[in-house]
Formats: C-alpha cells, structure tokens, sequence
C-alpha cells in the first residue's frame, strides 16, 4: 500500500499548488501560535485554489469547540487536528464525527502510547515529545513505538523529524498509514524548498530509494 503524505505549515498558494503537483494527498494549515501560522482567510484563499482530492487539516492546540467549527467550516476543511485537547470534550460540544479528528499525542516512550486509549479521534498522529513544545520540533523519536501504536486499532499519522533523507526508512521500520512533514522540506519556517518537497514525496510513496 502506498503511504500517503501530509504537508504541513502550508502558508501560501504558491507552495501548496507545487505540493499538490507533487502528489500529496493532504496540506496542514496550522491556526495555533507559530512561524507559520495562517489566518482563516489565507487558508480559505489556498483552499479554493488547490486541484480535487487534496485534503486539508487544521491544526489547532487546545482550541475552543466552537470557534474551531467556525474555522472549520469557513475554510472548508476536512480533517481537525487536537494538540493537548479533552477529545470527548471537544467532540461533545463541536458535534463533528470522530472521523473528521486527528489526535496528537507526543512520545518519548512505549508509556505515552497510552495516550492513545483516552483519544476519542477517528485517527493517531504520533510526534516527538519535546518538554515545552507543541509539534513542530524537528526531531525523532523511536520508530518502533509505531509499530506498537498499530495494536490501538486505529490508523497512524508518522510525524515528528521527518525529512527527505530519512522518511523511506522511516516507513520501512514503522509502516504508518501516512506521514507527515513541516520543517524537514523547508527552506525557511513557512516556506517550502521545492526540491525537498519532491524529493520527500517520492520517497514516501516509493518512486525512489
């Protein structure tokens, strides 16, 4: 099966129409404090421009249900990502499906994966557990606590450090449903390097070794 791609921190439509030509399935607008952090108009412009079949997930960190639907339907995305939310909280009052949240929960260690009992989302994201950061970090984490996040039963999102050079062994060790990337393919925060970008998916989707 073929891995499919998340690029996240999109911030203008210039990178994201190229990441879409290059064949990822989805693009991260990211609404939470951060280099590249967008506004709700900017992510409903890029939205509007981009091909059919490319997805689009907010990323949010302890929002407000209600605002967040707001958002959610203005832009017209189709997927919501919770960092340090109470998913059933949030799923109680937003009224949206389970399906249309993607939980993010930080590892260190095979402990954190217990997080994912208490996540309430139609799917896991797994990124690296950094004290003081919210995603975003840059960094790895041991591939082998995906392979053990599978036993939850629910899809996973791989993110957390990944780059062109490391994500085909990434993929090979933790065999995730997708992967996710933000800085790894970035020639400055919010902005994509072109030849980092294709060179990220082809190598996830296996055109190259």
């Amino acid at each position: 099966m073929v891995t499919r791609v998340k690029i996240c921190g999109i911030t203008n439509v210039d990178d994201a129409m190229w990441v879409a030509e290059q064949g990822a399935d989805a693009i991260g607008f990211i609404f939470a404090s951060s280099p590249r952090q967008v506004t709700e108009e900017l992510a409903r412009t890029i939205r509007q421009e981009l091909p059919p079949f490319v997805s689009t997930v907010g990323i949010f960190v302890k929002p407000d249900p209600h605002r967040t639907v707001e958002t959610y339907e203005a832009v017209g995305l189709d997927f919501i990502q919770l960092y340090r939310s109470d998913d059933r909280r949030f799923l109680r009052e937003s009224n949206l499906a389970p399906t249309r949240l993607i939980c993010a929960i930080s590892v260190a260690c095979e402990e954190d994966l217990k997080d994912i009992e208490d996540a309430c989302g139609g799917t896991i994201l797994l990124d690296t557990k950094v004290e003081g950061k919210v995603g975003g970090t840059g960094t790895t984490f041991d591939w082998n606590l995906a392979v053990k996040a599978r036993a939850y039963g629910k899809p996973i999102i791989l993110s957390g450090g990944l780059n062109p050079d490391n994500v085909a062994e990434a993929i090979e060790i933790a065999s995730p449903d997708a992967v996710d990337v933000a800085s790894g393919v970035e020639s400055a925060p919010g902005r994509k390097d072109r030849k980092k970008v294709r060179d990220f998916i082809r190598r996830a989707k296996g055109y190259v070794t």
